[in-house]
């Protein structure tokens, strides 16, 4: 496997991952072409150094994705934190140890920029995927709360 930053020819293979379960179902538009809003957020992504949209390669398939934010923060004596969201991997590959890859991995890149803490934020409803953090280290250690706007 080969994790690389994702470039505009990606996109459409990250949107199709994202579509492909029962929440990301009801919130993308995996369509041909793409909505334009896609190409725009994958831009500023791209453009912001704190940001990263990572695919994992096998075969020179794209078969996962995530996104990596790096906060620069006052607190924890300057520390920066990571946050990862949008972790996904291809439905024909699940179950295969890839997404663990793919985090241990964002672990260590976010070691290397210097990040004190990694976040995540997952769905009361994805309980496979909770039990899938723990198993990493990850900790129910707040509560995460959201407002739609």
């Amino acid at each position: 496997m080969k994790f690389r930053i994702a470039t505009e020819d990606d996109l459409s293979s990250i949107v199709r991952m994202l579509a492909d379960d029962f929440l990301g179902s009801q919130r993308e538009r995996y369509e041909d072409p793409l909505p334009d809003s896609y190409l725009k957020a994958f831009r500023e992504i791209d453009a912001d150094p704190n940001n990263e949209l990572i695919v994992t390669e096998l075969n020179g398939s794209v078969i996962g994705t995530l996104q990596l934010t790096y906060t620069p923060s006052i607190s924890f004596q300057g520390g920066k934190r990571c946050t990862v969201e949008s972790v996904r991997v291809d439905e024909k590959y699940r179950g295969q140890g890839i997404g663990r890859e793919m985090m241990l991995w964002a672990i260590e890149r976010a070691k290397e920029k210097g990040c004190v803490s990694m976040q995540l934020t997952t769905n009361n409803d994805r309980i496979d995927a909770h039990r899938f953090y723990e198993s990493l280290g990850f900790s129910k250690s707040h509560i995460g709360m959201k407002l739609k706007l």
